[in-house]
């Protein structure tokens, strides 16, 4: 651009079109169409110059991202160079689409009877009469070579970006809706699901071929009203969204679900098929449009309701259709629990249930929402719950410093904050799970009691309870639990087969067995204190082999580095422990770490020195060194004689690095040697 010139102008509509269709596709029509347009024949076209803008004088500068197609490139300059080419070429295509000599050139042949076959005539006709245009009215003129290699890129260019808008405005040719109908009933499988959200206004959204007709009487059954071509749904949100599952079975589905607060069964008509879950405002995420069967006819609708009295208290609400074909039928209730339900039907609300889980909505909205695990701790002080976690008292640093570090190095080390309110002392970890591990809650249980809930963003919980260094339960509920009488009392009345507010009921839990639970205001007190600990983990379990099945091949986990899986077992004790050492050595060797003092007097001593523990336990964060080998060395130190070979063999062949298969052969002539 030539200086104190104006302001770029904005993007025409054809440019803004041929963007649309993204580098690549843009491309490959250039490449296309490129060695033709320079050999049309021009002969008779009228000279279009004179309707032309003036080109541009002076000098001036043009930049463009790598990745842009040479036609949007050209289309982009030209718009400047020649102001009015590209809109005289727009409007020249418009008026001889619709003129009586072109008009039937581009109509689509009878032969073609398929969806894409229709489609591709359909666009190439009107492409080809945009290529043309373009042609003629640029004619020669070509965007500087130093910007663009192809003569024809500005051509090109401007006959896609036309051609798209003039496709926009055309006429579907005939025969097209019924192929397209005809391809998605051969693509059509079941069963079929899917899952978004969907708009909700003045309390409903709907499953419907059309509109969201306006349906204000759901004093029926409290849920549903069927209307034509579909139904709609009473929703306890007034204005805003809400999750919806859409499953359509061959047949019948099983008997209704738990967990569920209204269950409705009613019968619908489809008038043609291919029914959306929308709302008044629109429609819901892509995947919940047209999605019922492409067929008219008789179906069942079974729509499923939760949270519907809690819309108004931050709790979640949720929706389940399940569409079978079938022929029509009396409606069903199979579950009627909610209040909003019983006032809809002009029934005597029930006694609203008293959710203590409630109370701990608040951590969904807060920093916690995503993942966390909150420990709770009595019998012991802040320090030594940090001791209990394998955190350092002694080097506090800034928690949100700790955070930035670990998610800039996209870590996941292990890190606790603390809060001693006198009767209990709350550790909690953003994104971490150290509280939910079997020796962390013995260390924590030392003194008393100790509790943690865990969560993270694929919905995996763990609840864990311990008391006197001893582990009474740790489990994902829901799930059978015998662990005593104290953590009974802490589960009950705690529905985890609902799966609402499960991280508010794993926080009640905990509360019942401490005595104390995190608040919000606990919460607001750690993070303005700013002080975090990072935690050296502790090492992995160790654990004993275990022997496959006879009826299934073993695991690689499971699989002894001998040829004879068989061939372990049959080693006496000495000798396996001997052989684990070994590779713990061989580990060490190629790491070239056998002469350092932890890992050689670990050897000698055949288990972890006080210094090799903590060297070990600090290799394994993120940055460590030499963890492979550190890991060899610990699993030589197994019980078991059987899993200390495999697992101190697998973890020294990675040590090994380029050698592995070496080790690997050498531990196994010594496993079969006479």
């Amino acid at each position: 651009m030539s200086a104190g010139t104006a302001a770029r102008p904005p993007e025409s509509p054809v440019l803004s079109a041929l963007r649309a269709l993204g580098p690549l596709l843009a491309e490959r029509l250039l490449g296309a169409l490129e060695l033709a347009v320079p050999d049309l024949d021009l002969a008779g076209a009228p000279d279009l110059s004179p309707y032309l803008g003036q080109p541009v004088a002076g000098r001036f500068g043009f930049g463009h991202g790598g990745q842009e197609s040479q036609a949007v490139i050209a289309v982009t300059v030209l718009e400047r160079l020649r102001p009015g080419a590209v809109e005289l070429v727009t409007s020249l295509t418009r008026q001889l689409a619709g003129h009586q000599s072109v008009a039937p050139l581009l109509t689509v042949s009878p032969d073609a009877t398929d969806e894409a076959s229709i489609a591709a005539a359909h666009g190439a006709a009107h492409l080809a009469l945009a290529v043309a245009t373009a042609r003629a009215v640029l004619g020669q003129w070509r965007v500087p070579a130093p910007v663009v290699d192809s003569p024809a890129a500005a051509v090109v260019g401007v006959a896609v970006g036309a051609a798209m808008l003039l496709l926009r405005e055309a006429p579907v040719p005939a025969g097209y809706a019924a192929a397209l109908l005809a391809r998605a009933r051969a693509q059509y499988l079941l069963p079929r699901r899917a899952a978004g959200s969907v708009s909700v206004s003045k309390h409903r959204f709907a499953l419907v071929e059309g509109e969201v007709p306006e349906v204000t009487d759901f004093s029926g059954n409290g849920l549903v009203a069927v209307v034509a071509g579909g139904a709609v749904i009473r929703t306890g949100t007034a204005e805003g969204s809400v999750r919806v599952r859409l499953t359509v079975l061959a047949g019948p589905p099983p008997s209704a679900v738990p967990g569920w607060d209204e269950v409705v069964e009613v019968s619908w008509r489809a008038v043609a098929g291919q029914a959306s879950v929308a709302g008044p405002n629109g429609p819901g995420d892509g995947q919940l449009l047209r999605a019922t069967p492409p067929w008219p006819g008789d179906y069942r609708l079974r729509v499923h309701a939760r949270g519907r009295d809690d819309a108004d208290e931050g709790g979640s609400e949720d929706y389940e259709l399940v569409v079978w074909q079938a022929p029509a039928a009396p409606e069903i209730v199979h579950q009627r629990t909610d209040r909003l339900g019983h006032r809809l039907r002009g029934e005597p609300e029930p006694a609203r249930a008293d959710r203590l889980e409630r109370a701990y909505r608040w951590v969904q909205d807060s920093t916690l929402g995503i993942a966390a695990t909150v420990t709770v701790v009595t019998g012991l002080t802040g320090e030594e719950v940090l001791h209990a976690f394998g955190a350092d008292p002694a080097q506090p640093e800034s928690l949100r410093d700790i955070d930035q570090d670990t998610t800039a190095q996209m870590s996941i080390d292990p890190w606790v904050a603390v809060l001693d309110t006198g009767t209990a002392v709350l550790a909690v970890e953003y994104n971490g799970f150290q509280g939910s591990y079997e020796p962390v809650l013995l260390r924590a249980s030392a003194g008393g009691r100790a509790a943690s809930m865990y969560w993270n963003v694929n919905a995996m919980t763990r609840l864990s309870f311990a008391e006197g260094g001893r582990l009474l339960a740790s489990f994902e509920p829901p799930g059978e639990v015998d662990a005593g009488p104290a953590v009974t009392a802490a589960l009950a009345a705690l529905d985890f087969d609902d799966y609402r507010d499960k991280t508010g009921k794993g926080l009640v839990a905990v509360e019942r067995f401490t005595g104390r639970g995190i608040t919000a205001e606990d919460l607001s007190r750690i993070e303005a204190a700013d002080i975090g600990f990072r935690i050296v983990p502790d090492l992995p379990a160790l654990y004993p082999h275990r022997q496959p099945p006879t009826s299934a091949p073993p695991s690689r986990a499971d699989e002894p580095p001998g040829p004879d899986a068989g061939a372990l077992a049959r080693l006496p004790e000495p000798q396996l422990r001997e052989l684990a050492w070994w590779a713990a050595a061989e580990a060490a060797r190629y790491a070239g770490l056998a002469t350092d003092p932890d890992i050689a007097a670990s050897i000698t001593a055949r288990a972890l020195t006080a210094g090799a523990q903590w060297r070990a336990r600090k290799s394994q964060l993120h940055g460590g060194q030499h963890r492979w080998v550190w890991l060899a060395v610990h699993h030589a130190t197994n019980p078991d004689p059987v899993a200390a070979v495999t697992a101190a063999v697998d973890a020294a062949r990675y040590a090994a690095g380029p050698h592995a298969s070496e080790l690997v052969d050498n531990a196994r002539r010594q496993i079969t040697a006479p």
